[in-house]
């Protein structure tokens, strides 16, 4: 008899447990007990899946996993308990803990600590740039770690990684230029931009991409000529004696090198690569993404606007609008790869980070530059499918039940979800939120990019949501998380960003600084280092770390209003741009003559109150540091 009195013990013990556990969380027999959720997240973060016409649909949402034991317990020896809803706490009670962590860590931020943050910017920038100037100049790169320069893989031209990027054309000293003027350095601005004007030419034979082209090199010479000419920018009188628009000069001769990209394609959209002296080379390839053919229309925009030529603003509009018109009829949303002779999509991925993330981010800047109604029109609609097809979670960030917001990438055509990882490249999609006037989906989506780099120091190039693990280990010293920490502080004035940004400092300073400048990350988790320092590490990540603790900045306190291009090139925003001298390239559809303007950046959408509480409330924040594996 004794081994039944144990067996019925140990009965009674399960049930009571479970009731306990249903009375909690609305948790029962079913409950894995293992208790693993910590390192799995099996309570409140597990997707099912089922396969599809060959894409893969979510169809349990993180939290619905836990409201589908709560339903089911209603059936167990447990259901004669009063069941009201006011009796049954949140899932969110899981996150609870002690506020207190949260808010005394982020809740202010000293005067003297800003200061510091400061000059650990400052020198930061100065450690990599003394370096390229003194160990790489006039080549493209500095490796920091053996102290030299490099320059186009010459031996092997399909190594694209490189030769995308860099054409023997001094790709840092010029992605640098404006960098210079934000720390306030007038003196080697000038002495750069001689350098550039006297050393730097493009009858070059280089094969490189004409998106890379175009953001790092165009637009940093058509950004610096801005500074040098526009008596009306933000730092004092830095026009340069006998300057006679040589780096405008440089910047046409380099878009008219690019121009034979938008020749002999069916659909008008451009070919990926161009050799600077030949054109378009014979073995091209005929596809492109979507952001690398999209997102050309700022930096030709403003070159066409300033010298009178509308050929540049055409071809790279005309491109815009054929990606518009091959967006599906069913989710209005676009894929990331096209054949460029047939518009047929190769890659049929709709996301918002590699091959997707400048397209919606120049539309929108487009339109707040040139004022041109359509380009809204198509960012309202885009923003629009955006939301319906790719955005999962909780409808307020702020506030109420269930996961937090989260951008996956879908099948264009139907929406079904097609994998469960994110990239380092979406991190800039809260900036472009904060630019649109949306604030609080800002604060909530940033918050779960920053308890990634707090897990690993780093950003890894993919991270998988569903396996709380990189898919893709490398960190190449991005800036997109900067770039949305930078705006994001700007609008709400919150101390919780200058947090963010020192965080990320010092990250990099402990992980990435070597002998000569800082190293890409090979490995987030281990640190390794690859001997490479791209330049939109000195011409983005440094520039915006400055500007976030620099709020005396000139850029800050002017009275014209700047807007930063995809590669972190100041622009103003100024009537002329908003003036040509042609005809318009497209006839506005009906749709497009009735939008509103984007609210844009506004300290009016966070409560005052709010501007120096935490952002995020402290249940959510702990909620996303969980969801990343944090604790």
């Amino acid at each position: 008899m004794q081994w039944r009195s144990i067996v019925v013990g140990l009965v009674v013990l399960r049930l009571t447990l479970s009731c306990v556990l249903w009375l909690a969380f609305g948790l029962g027999p079913n409950v894995s007990w293992g208790f693993n959720f910590p390192l799995n997240f099996n309570l409140h973060r597990i997707e099912l899946f089922k396969e599809q016409d060959g894409a893969t649909e979510t169809v349990n949402s993180w939290s619905q996993r836990i409201h589908e034991h709560r339903d089911a317990q209603r059936k167990t020896s447990c259901a004669s308990k009063d069941d009201s809803p006011t009796k049954t706490k949140s899932y969110l009670s899981l996150f609870e803990g002690e506020r207190d962590e949260y808010d005394k860590r982020y809740s202010s931020f000293p005067d003297k600590l800003k200061t510091k943050m400061k000059g650990m910017a400052k020198d930061m920038f100065y450690f990599g740039y003394d370096n390229y100037m003194k160990y790489a100049f006039p080549e493209d790169e500095l490796n920091p770690i053996d102290c030299e320069g490099r320059g186009p893989d010459v031996i092997n031209p399909s190594n694209i990684n490189i030769n995308d990027v860099l054409g023997n054309y001094s790709l840092t000293l010029i992605d640098t230029l404006d960098t210079l003027l934000v720390l306030g350095n007038v003196s080697e601005f000038h002495r750069a931009v001689k350098l550039v004007i006297d050393t730097v030419s493009f009858d070059k034979d280089s094969t490189v991409q004409v998106f890379e082209a175009n953001i790092r090199i165009l637009g940093s010479l058509i950004s610096a000529h801005i500074l040098l000419t526009d008596p009306k920018h933000p730092f004092g009188d830095v026009g340069l004696e006998d300057y006679d628009n040589e780096l405008l000069h440089l910047a046409h001769d380099l878009a008219v090198r690019l121009l034979p990209a938008f020749e002999n394609t069916g659909t008008g959209i451009p070919y990926p690569r161009v050799n600077l002296k030949s054109g378009v080379p014979p073995d091209s390839i005929n596809e492109t993404c979507t952001a690398g053919a999209g997102s050309l229309l700022v930096e030709f925009g403003i070159l066409s606007r300033l010298i009178g030529d509308s050929t540049f603003e055409w071809v790279a509009r005309r491109a815009v609008r054929a990606l518009w018109n091959l967006r599906s009829n069913e989710t209005g949303l676009l894929g990331n790869v096209v054949n460029i002779q047939t518009g047929q999509w190769v890659g049929k991925q709709s996301g918002l980070g590699a091959g997707m993330d400048s397209f919606y981010e120049y539309l929108l800047k487009s339109y707040i530059l040139f004022g041109e109604k359509e380009d809204y029109w198509m960012f309202q609609a885009s923003y629009e499918s955006i939301q319906n097809h790719l955005r999962r979670g909780r409808e307020s960030c702020n506030e109420g039940e269930g996961d937090p917001p989260l951008y996956v990438n879908v099948n264009m055509f139907n929406g079904r979800i097609m994998n469960t990882w994110i990239d380092s490249l979406q991190a800039f999609f809260p900036g472009l939120l904060v630019l649109n006037g949306d604030v609080e989906e800002a604060i909530c989506l940033h918050a779960f990019y920053y308890a990634i780099w707090k897990r690993f120091g780093a950003l890894p190039e993919r991270y998988n949501w569903q396996l709380q693990a990189p898919d893709v280990l490398f960190y190449p010293l991005r800036p997109e998380l900067v770039e949305s920490t930078y705006l994001l502080y700007q609008a709400t004035k919150n101390p919780f960003y200058l947090h963010v940004g020192m965080d990320i400092l010092e990250s990099l300073e402990k992980n990435a600084k070597v002998r000569c400048g800082y190293a890409t990350l090979h490995h987030v988790v281990d640190k390794s280092k690859e001997d490479r320092m791209e330049s939109f590490f000195l011409s983005e990540t440094c520039k915006y770390l400055y500007l976030l603790f620099d709020d005396e900045n000139p850029l800050h306190k002017s009275e014209n209003k700047y807007i930063f291009t995809t590669e972190g090139h100041m622009v103003p925003i100024d009537e002329r741009f908003r003036e040509k001298q042609w005809s318009d390239v497209f006839p506005l559809e009906e749709a497009a003559q009735t939008i509103q303007s984007p609210c844009l950046v506004s300290c009016e959408r966070i409560p005052e109150e709010r501007r120096y509480s935490l952002p995020l409330k402290s249940v959510y924040m702990r909620q996303i540091d969980h969801m990343v594996g944090l604790f």
